[in-house]
């Protein structure tokens, strides 16, 4: 494909002066007319929603056993607790999510700091998030599930099959991306200046530095393009090629689901709240 005419860009640019673990502007110039907003809308896009991250998947709380209860010496509610806890950004330092289990007396301020203490196999990023307030005669205690995944998940799909009473799931922001903006400038190149700059900003919560996630973001895009090259030229004819059977049998047992090893009903259970579906995982 002959493209001597169109205007390819030179190079990305990272604002240095701006820089840090959790923001980064980036700049890419130059480019032809239109794909400023097709390139960054589909970046932002995939910044947001696609990349994988660690959250609080469920809760369980003393003498609590659904979400609109109260509990005698907090003040907030438990749908108050719940939204507070939606908020604890987690970056996981373990590869196996867990549970964390708390024990609290009154009085006190109930902090995401708390979490961080009862735990090495992840990191709260924002210690400093209120997430009750306890009086003199609190006796709280609290089971946090953690587990991975992409993007947004409500609560509904965070439900376990055959749910222990008590066991409340919650609302997950999985993606370590808080935002994503971006504008399209116009550029010169020799005489012309009807060239786009395209000047893209992600904020991210710490876990994943800004030019990592816009790398991985960049390779998701490009796996998914990689289709649509040559899709109607047929490839060439290879020689055959030795199968390793041993090999194959063992990919065939690590896509296994978890559901055809015929554990017992907690064990299952345990798997599915870490988000283990296949014995790969």
């Amino acid at each position: 494909m002959n493209l001597v005419n169109l205007q390819m860009p030179e190079r990305i640019e990272l604002d240095e002066s701006t820089y840090s673990n959790t923001f980064g502007r980036f700049i890419v110039q130059p480019l032809e007319r239109g794909f400023g907003v097709t390139i960054g809308n589909a970046l932002r896009r995939v910044l947001l929603s696609s990349l994988p991250g660690a959250a609080i998947t469920h809760i369980r709380i003393s003498g609590v056993v659904q979400e609109f209860s109260t509990i005698p010496g907090v003040v907030e509610d438990v749908s108050e607790i719940i939204l507070n806890l939606k908020k604890v950004r987690i970056k996981l330092l373990n590869k196996k999510p867990d549970k964390v289990n708390l024990e609290l007396k009154g009085p006190m301020e109930f902090t995401a700091a708390e979490i961080d203490k009862a735990t090495n196999d992840f990191e709260v990023l924002n210690p400093d998030l209120h997430i009750a307030t306890l009086n003199e005669d609190a006796n709280f205690q609290m089971e946090l599930r953690i587990g991975r995944g992409r993007g947004y998940v409500p609560a509904e799909e965070n439900r376990l099959p055959d749910q222990p009473i008590g066991v409340i799931p919650i609302d997950s922001i999985f993606s370590p991306v808080v935002n994503v903006a971006y504008r399209v400038e116009e550029t010169r190149v020799g005489q012309r200046t009807d060239y786009e700059k395209l000047i893209l900003e992600v904020t991210t919560d710490g876990s994943i530095t800004p030019d990592d996630a816009l790398t991985y973001a960049g390779k998701l895009l490009r796996d998914h393009i990689d289709l649509f090259i040559n899709y109607e030229i047929e490839a060439e004819e290879e020689a055959p090629v030795e199968v390793d059977e041993d090999a194959l049998r063992i990919k065939k047992l690590l896509k296994m689901s978890v559901d055809e090893l015929e554990l017992s009903v907690r064990a299952s259970n345990c798997l599915k709240a870490a988000n283990i579906e296949t014995i790969a995982d």
